[in-house]
């Protein structure tokens, strides 16, 4: 029974797989696919770095990325005109 263990679970993801591209195909669905999701957890468990990046990735998921955080850029290029705008940076100020 052992020795069947690891084809055994190779064929039911190829058929998990295959359910899910076809459930995929007629409801549009998005998100990842248990068989991806699977195939991630059991690399994470031979491989430490697997681990970190798959919890890096969760928390990137979960931050917001928002360009009008932070300060404003330094240069403005208008091209209409050919003008460009430099700003000095504030003495005081790190870079």
């Amino acid at each position: 029974m052992l020795t069947w263990s690891i084809p055994g679970g190779v064929l039911a993801v190829v058929a998990v797989g295959a359910v899910e591209l076809l459930r995929q195909k007629r409801r549009r669905r998005a998100g990842t696919p248990l068989t991806g999701t699977f195939v991630n957890e059991v690399t994470a468990m031979f491989y430490g770095t697997k681990r970190m990046e798959l919890d890096h990735r969760e928390s990137m998921s979960m931050m917001r990325a928002e360009d009008a955080d932070g300060a404003p850029p330094r240069t403005t290029v208008d091209l209409e005109r050919g003008i460009v705008v430099l700003r000095p940076d504030a003495p005081g100020r790190p870079d």
